[in-house]
């Protein structure tokens, strides 16, 4: 599917008739969005624009001339977008070249970013002269995006962290929480981490409109205050595991030393009682007529002198 902005009578207007391309040129154009194209859409976008677009492969690529690379006509950048999904998070990349002042975007999956940019386009067209100040708008609204990530992570961390140090059994649940934290933590960081890269090669451009460079240099500190944060959070994510592993080694210890101490008060009366199993002639108080109460009387009362010699060294 191919959406084109164009700007005419004072506002901009969507279009999606590829055959537009023969009547325009590109001061007329602004904006050009590809979702999941059509061959003929994408040769359409190549042929008007005299670019060659991106392939998946391409995009998908993690070394920083993939990321943001300039050619003779063109300035292509390639960056990674979240899509929430019921497990968390997926990964999905999305291609932007400005070409003549007009910006092309290329991608497979439908991104909250791009409505919300579109809607900030349609209301306020002026601010986005060219498709340059329309790739910066992109950025910034996909920045906000991330800061609400980060918060809502920062947010699942503190819940966790209450639920730890008010519970009173800790199980593999909790650390099973925190590992799918750590992970969405770690993924969020990669993809902040990707808009840093992607902002510093656009920041080192001598291309763009001299008007957007200072609000690069807020968007720049804005993403490292992220980085920072995800970092932050990673932290505190390996505090609460360390806790909780913590907890859970003292409650295995607590039973351990239950058992221990069970055993070692049955220890003395199993030795009398198996003493007193022996087939020897001679065995002290064996042939009394009370002897079996006896015995049984000098098991308590060994049992007894343990605990007691256990509570005076405070081992109970």
């Amino acid at each position: 599917m191919i959406t084109i902005y164009l700007k005419q009578y004072n506002k901009i207007v969507r279009n999606a008739d590829v055959k537009l391309f023969d009547e325009l040129g590109y001061d007329d154009i602004l904006w050009i969005d590809l979702l999941s194209p059509t061959i003929k859409e994408q040769k359409a976008v190549e042929s008007f624009m005299e670019i060659n677009l991106q392939t998946r492969q391409q995009i998908e690529e993690i070394e920083s001339t993939s990321k943001y690379s300039e050619t003779e006509n063109a300035i292509i950048s390639n960056s990674n977008f979240f899509i929430p999904t019921a497990e968390g998070f997926a990964i999905e990349p999305i291609s932007f070249i400005v070409a003549e002042g007009v910006l092309v975007s290329m991608r497979n999956a439908e991104f909250r970013t791009l409505n919300e940019a579109a809607k900030k386009l349609q209301m306020n067209y002026r601010n986005y002269p060219t498709g340059y100040h329309l790739l910066i708008s992109i950025l910034e609204v996909r920045i906000d995006f991330d800061a609400d990530l980060v918060e809502a992570l920062a947010k699942q961390i503190a819940v966790l962290s209450k639920d730890l140090n008010t519970s009173e059994n800790v199980d593999k649940e909790v650390i099973k929480r925190i590992n799918r934290l750590q992970e969405s933590t770690m993924l969020v960081r990669e993809n902040i981490f990707d808009r840093q890269r992607v902002l510093s090669g656009i920041l080192r451009s001598e291309r763009f409109p001299n008007d957007i460079y200072p609000k690069l240099s807020l968007m720049i500190k804005d993403v490292n205050s992220l980085i920072n944060h995800a970092d932050f959070s990673f932290e505190r994510l390996d505090y609460l595991q360390d806790t909780a592993l913590g907890l859970i080694n003292i409650e295995q210890n607590n039973v351990t030393k239950i058992f221990t101490i069970g055993a070692l008060f049955f220890m003395p009366p199993t030795t009398i009682a198996s003493i007193y199993g022996m087939n020897f002639e001679f065995i002290p108080g064996f042939h009394l007529k009370y002897g079996y109460f006896y015995v049984m009387g000098l098991m308590v009362i060994v049992s007894l002198l343990t605990y007691l010699y256990f509570k005076w060294k405070k081992w109970l």
